[in-house]
């Protein structure tokens, strides 16, 4: 493997006029095309991460993730990694093992490593994570999450719950569960909840009760338990795909068949959804897509461009067999 010595012996130059004709630097015609000569005799590769870190504007895209085995935080990175690359940058990924601690430090982490900017897939936004943000001084965009201050791609979750409530109401559902998560995650602990009961709440006589739990199906497949034993609702909403597996199972262990005994739905339309019996009724979003969004973004911020505050992401309602229909008494 060739380098930057190597090629500057071959040419008969110094190592920083290699370094300048790689970095687009001035140097003589004649010069220029010795190197060119030897470049592509040896078939030498820079190594543009080095490159871009001493260069004065860098093409690296630092990302962060809460999670690296999540289907949504791996399609994403899908997305933003496959833009990015069309547009002639790199990405260089942080996981924070949904640690907020390191998260913040992930963001001071990017920017001394001069990345041209950074993409968080957020789980919440904190007044720390804005003086981050307010310090690094370099473009910033969330995914996943929503801030008034900071450029954000987001999945329109008060509407998507709007929209799976508004479905089991009309598959005649009126004894029903809400499985969630905390709060302080604003898009699914907050966002995804105000728009199932708010669609709820327009029909009269329903009896609906609101749980929360973990993201992890081993918690999932607790809390669904209890709240099957306790309450007996003819659905379950989940507020995830991963917690409507974790309820499909626990079910399971009950002996109850999905979905006479116990219908249930999920958000995100993850791929292992559409396999298992019964597939799984879920609200699908692209998350792709909204990689893609975010790497659009990022590098008009970059490149000093105008970019909305707030980009939404579409989704859509995916009807399998996990949700039965109940006579609706008049």
């Amino acid at each position: 493997m060739k380098t930057i010595a190597d090629i500057a012996n071959l040419a008969g130059v110094a190592k920083s006029t290699v370094s300048r004709y790689l970095n687009g630097g001035s140097i003589s015609e004649s010069t220029k095309m010795k190197i060119e000569r030897v470049v592509n005799n040896t078939g030498y590769v820079p190594n543009t991460f080095a490159q871009s870190l001493k260069a004065k504007k860098t093409n690296i895209i630092g990302t962060i993730v809460p999670r690296l085995d999540s289907f949504a935080s791996s399609q994403i990175l899908i997305g933003i990694d496959e833009q990015l690359r069309n547009l002639n940058y790199q990405m260089l990924i942080a996981n924070t093992a949904q640690n907020l601690d390191r998260e913040i430090e992930s963001l001071y982490n990017l920017y001394n490593q001069k990345v041209a900017g950074i993409i968080l897939l957020a789980t919440q936004i904190t007044d720390i994570h804005l003086e981050a943000f307010e310090t690094i001084k370099i473009p910033v965009i969330l995914v996943g999450q929503q801030h008034d201050n900071v450029y954000s791609v987001v999945h329109d979750n008060e509407l998507a719950g709007f929209e799976i409530g508004e479905y089991i109401l009309k598959k005649g559902h009126r004894k029903v569960a809400y499985l969630g998560v905390s709060e302080a995650d604003i898009a699914v602990g907050v966002k995804r909840k105000e728009g199932f009961r708010r669609a709820l709440n327009e029909k009269d006589g329903c009896e609906v009760r609101y749980y929360e739990t973990q993201f992890a199906i081993s918690e999932a497949v607790i809390r669904a338990g209890e709240i099957i034993d306790s309450f007996h609702p003819s659905i379950l909403a989940c507020a995830t795909d991963n917690i409507a597996l974790g309820a499909l199972k626990a079910a399971h262990v009950r002996g109850l068949n999905i979905p006479t005994d116990l219908s249930i739905t999920g958000f995100g339309g993850y791929e292992v959804t559409e396999i298992i019996h019964p597939a799984l009724t879920t609200i699908k979003f692209n998350y792709t897509n909204a990689g893609r969004d975010a790497a659009n973004g990022i590098i008009k911020l970059v490149n000093g461009e105008m970019f909305p505050m707030i980009t939404s992401s579409e989704h859509e309602l995916i009807e399998r067999e996990s949700v039965d229909s109940k006579t609706i008494e008049r």
